[in-house]
Order: C-alpha cells, then sequence, then structure tokens
C-alpha cells in the first residue's frame, strides 16, 4: 500500500505542473512605469496557484525587481529586501502559499504604482474537484491467471505506474 501511495502523490504532484500557469506582469506593458499600469487590478484578476511562474520582463537600465515584506511593499521600503531581481526576465515560480510581495526599487517607481501583490490561493481550486487518482483500493484477493492469487493492490500498483507514465509524457 505504501508504494501506491507514493505513486499517487507523485502522479499528483506531476499534474500539479501539468497545470501551472505562466503570467507576465503587466501583460503586454510588462513591468514599467509608463502607461499607467494598474498592477493592482492586473493581480486581482488572477487566480495564481503553487507552482505557477510570474515573468517581470522590464529594461533592465531602468527597473528591477524585489521580492519584500507587507511592511516594506506598503511603505516602498527598499532597505532590505527578500530578493532582488535584475535581469530585465526574472522568472519567479511562486512555492508558497499566501501573498507575494514585489515592487521596482528605483526611487520613486514604487510610490508611483510599480508594486504588485500576488496573492497564492489557500484553498487551490483543484482542490475542490475530487481527483480520479482518489479511487479506494481495496485488499481483495483477485485470482491471477497461474491459479495463485494476486492482491489488488498490486494490479493497481501496476495501473497506477501506468496511469503516471501517461501524465509524465503528456506534460513533458
Amino acid at each position: 500500500m505504501g508504494v501506491l501511495m507514493l505513486m499517487m502523490m507523485a502522479a499528483a504532484a506531476m499534474a500539479k505542473l501539468c497545470d501551472a500557469a505562466v503570467y507576465k506582469v503587466g501583460d503586454t506593458a510588462g513591468w514599467t512605469t509608463i502607461g499607467n499600469v494598474d498592477y493592482k487590478q492586473w493581480s486581482a484578476i488572477k487566480t495564481f496557484q503553487l507552482g505557477d511562474t510570474v515573468i517581470f520582463q522590464y529594461n533592465a537600465q531602468f527597473h528591477n525587481v524585489m521580492h519584500v515584506t507587507h511592511a516594506e511593499f506598503r511603505a516602498c521600503n527598499t532597505t532590505s529586501p527578500k530578493a532582488t531581481y535584475t535581469t530585465g526576465n526574472d522568472s519567479i515560480t511562486l512555492t508558497n502559499r499566501g501573498h507575494h510581495y514585489f515592487f521596482c526599487g528605483v526611487p520613486g517607481h514604487c510610490q508611483a504604482g510599480q508594486k504588485v501583490d500576488i496573492n497564492v490561493l489557500r484553498n487551490p481550486v483543484s482542490a475542490q474537484t475530487p481527483s480520479p487518482l482518489a479511487v479506494p483500493v481495496s485488499g481483495n484477493q483477485e485470482p491471477s491467471p497461474n491459479g495463485g492469487h494476486l492482491p489488488r493492490t498490486s494490479k493497481a500498483s501496476f495501473a497506477m505506474l501506468g496511469l503516471l507514465s501517461v501524465v509524465l509524457v503528456v506534460c513533458c
């Protein structure tokens, strides 16, 4: 039963990775102070989940991205960010639930609205739909072709291995 559970967890993790979305912050405008992009509105209409990736695209000569705490976000305080990104094409995978606060650390840019609060849902949307992998497996015996008995859990393990293989092929 342990192997079956491990395989189910692996399949669920792979399915999550396959469902991960990629979001370009600011959509076509990107990460900028030009054009009055409303990043608050941009993030409000998105449903971020674990494994999703946000991409900040900008001119690295004029901008950067700082990952900060809520207090730093509110005050546009650049003194001790969690991380600073400067490539102009920064890809960040969301690995924790809750709020992720980012702003541009160039003086005046955060105050001008170049800041975004990305909230990864605490209750993922997919958790509301029962998984086809959550089918209970009984320990009943079933005759095998050689006259012996093969536990259903063994057959289920092979079936799950096949399903996991299909998930891997489809996703990757």
